[in-house]
C-alpha cells in the first residue's frame, strides 16, 4: 500500500501563490509517478500535473501551463506543486495520486493511491 498526505492548502487572494506538498510512504517513492488532480463543488475531478516516476516527464493542464510546476524530492519522498498567479477559477479540493511506474499519464484512472485532498481558494 502506498499512503499519500497533502498539505499545504488555504485561503489567497487572485495573483498569490501556494504550494502543496505530497508526502509518500509506504512503497519505495521512486517506483511511482505522482499526479495532482482538482475537483471545484459542482464538477468534475480534473487533471493538473504529473510527474513521472523517474522525474524526468512533466505534463500539465493547459488552465495551468506556465503558472504551476511540480516537482519530486526524493530526500524527502515528497512531490511539490508550487502554484502562481492564481485564480478564482483554481479553487478546488487538490488532491495528489500515485501510479506505479507512471510515464505522465492524464487518466486519474490510472492512479491507484489517493491522498485525502487539500481545500484552495482563491479570493479576494
Amino acid at each position: 500500500q502506498v499512503q499519500l498526505v497533502e498539505s499545504g492548502g488555504g485561503l489567497v487572494q487572485p495573483g498569490g501563490s501556494l504550494r502543496l506538498s505530497c508526502a509518500v510512504s509506504g512503497r519505495p517513492f521512486y517506483d511511482y509517478a505522482v499526479g495532482w488532480f482538482r475537483q471545484a463543488p459542482g464538477k468534475e475531478r480534473e487533471f493538473v500535473a504529473t510527474v513521472s516516476w523517474s522525474g524526468i516527464v512533466t505534463e500539465y493542464a493547459d488552465s495551468v501551463k506556465g503558472r504551476f510546476a511540480t516537482v519530486r524530492d526524493r530526500a524527502t519522498s515528497s512531490v511539490y506543486l508550487q502554484m502562481n498567479s492564481l485564480k478564482p477559477e483554481d479553487t478546488a479540493v487538490y488532491y495528489c495520486a500515485a501510479e506505479y511506474h507512471g510515464v505522465g499519464n492524464k487518466e486519474s484512472d490510472k492512479f491507484a493511491y489517493w491522498g485525502q485532498g487539500t481545500q484552495v481558494t482563491v479570493s479576494s
